[in-house]
């Protein structure tokens, strides 16, 4: 769904450029405010196109942007001595880990994309010697690792 709102300016000339700059940069599920003081300066409409539009796309290069994607939760049980290499080693694979719960041992949450359940498996096998195993604990949305590893 989306929508966009002139709230008081000319036709066209705030709501629009602003959905289109979002647009233009891929972006979703998101909202854009901006808010102009009148200072006695007249832009006219080509101006206040303008103004709107950068307004948008400075906040967007400002902000930057992250892809998320839902995920199936998983948890890997560790004692406390493998946990931080562990962790470690999976960050550096492209592994989503959402949070660890320290208690008498370490409990890892890993979020797993549609496709990866077996190279994750593969990996948490290899780093633990076997000696540990995946849960499947439910579904979340997390954001995409940046630079996704191989195994």
């Amino acid at each position: 769904m989306e929508r966009a709102s002139d709230d008081g300016e000319p036709a066209g000339t705030a709501g629009a450029p602003m959905l289109e700059v979002l647009r233009g940069a891929g972006l979703s599920d998101v909202v854009a405010v901006v808010t102009r003081w009148f200072g006695g300066t007249l832009l006219g409409a080509g101006g206040l196109v303008r103004a709107y539009g950068d307004a948008v796309r400075a906040a967007v290069a400002d902000a930057g942007a992250v892809r998320r994607s839902l995920v199936v939760e998983h948890e890997l049980v560790l004692d406390h001595a493998d946990a931080g290499r562990v962790e470690s080693e999976l960050r550096a694979r492209g592994v989503a880990v959402l949070g660890a719960d320290y208690a008498e041992r370490v409990a890892l949450r890993l979020g797993v994309g549609d496709g990866e359940e077996q190279r994750v498996a593969a990996v948490v096998a290899e780093l633990t010697a076997g000696a540990s195993g995946l849960r499947v604990v439910g579904r979340s949305w997390a954001d995409a690792p940046e630079h996704p590893a191989g195994p």
